[in-house]
């Protein structure tokens, strides 16, 4: 038996996406939501293209980590619990060029997600050839918390007073993520329902969640039902505790995907082949060829499996 199995395993595999969180150079708790699979070893498998290579980078450097799976969009639960996996991560050098070592992975995102089966059509290849160059990150387990579902109002909660950094992005989601250090500077995660005050937010944290101050932040993000218009905002900053009440004090707004305008589109598909470039060129290493006929097999097989 894993440490997973302490979890509703049925619930777990049934989410689309989860929150993914890793520790900046600077130990800042860096949270994103991301497509995760849960491996028959027990451990979890996490990919990411090298166009957005930093969590393989806070890996390498620091492999304690921690999932969240707590926006059930997609998963066909309702009222689903939320579950917790700390544990720690590795992730080797090797650039994933084909979906070989991660055949169930690429299955499951283009059976979870049709639109990206388009990707590996010839009219888009030269744009997503980024994409499809992965890192692999595994996973292991090491403390698993089964939470109830967060009760959110149907609308954000009005502020106590002000407009702190990102309340124009954060007003548009019903709850956040938060991100913050526990007693030994290990990252951990919570969703919680951010108000907004003078000097920041204010969270709630469950008891099983032990934070500390210290560099925190809050991660909103939203996909439909087949995991597309996807957006994502972190706000960065700093957490305080005042008697029994915790703040967040924003620092920082940073929204890699844009806001969803046709113009941001168009300037992270040109920051994603850069981004990828400066990974090779670092390493010296030449651009590696995509296994296209790997993709297309799977995607294939992922359209002739839809329901009629």
């Amino acid at each position: 038996m894993t440490i997973l199995e302490a979890a509703p395993l049925d619930v777990l595999d049934a989410y689309r996406t989860c929150e993914f969180v890793t520790l900046g150079r600077d130990g800042a708790p860096l949270a994103w939501p991301t497509a995760t699979l849960r491996q028959k070893d027990g451990t979890l498998l996490v990919t990411t293209s090298l166009a957005f290579a930093q969590k393989a980078l806070n890996v390498r450097r620091d492999g304690r980590v921690a999932l969240l799976f707590s926006d059930p969009t997609g998963s066909g639960l309702t009222h689903a619990q939320q579950i917790f996996v700390g544990g720690h991560a590795e992730c080797a050098d090797d650039i994933m060029t084909g979906t070989q070592g991660a055949e169930d992975y690429w299955r499951m995102l283009f059976e979870r997600q049709p639109h990206s089966r388009a990707y590996v059509s010839f009219p888009m290849r030269r744009l997503m050839s980024w994409y499809y160059l992965r890192l692999l990150i595994t996973v292991t387990p090491e403390q698993v918390i089964v939470r109830p579902p967060l009760d959110t109002p149907a609308f954000p909660p009005p502020a106590v007073s002000g407009t702190p950094l990102g309340h124009a992005r954060l007003t548009g989601f019903p709850s956040a993520v938060l991100a913050a250090l526990d007693p030994t500077g290990a990252a951990v995660l919570a969703r919680t329902v951010p108000v907004a005050t003078d000097d920041g937010y204010l969270v709630d944290v469950p008891a099983d969640c032990a934070v500390t101050p210290g560099q925190a932040s809050l991660l909103v993000h939203r996909h439909d039902e087949l995991l597309n218009n996807m957006t994502n905002t972190l706000v960065r900053g700093e957490l305080r505790k005042t008697g029994d009440t915790w703040t967040l004090i924003p620092t920082k707004v940073v929204e890699p995907m844009g806001s969803g305008r046709l113009s941001d589109a168009i300037r992270v598909l040109r920051q994603t082949r850069r981004a990828s470039d400066r990974y090779l060129e670092r390493r010296g290493l030449a651009r590696p060829h995509v296994r296209w006929d790997e993709f297309k097999e799977l995607a294939t097989a992922a359209r002739k499996g839809d329901p009629a």
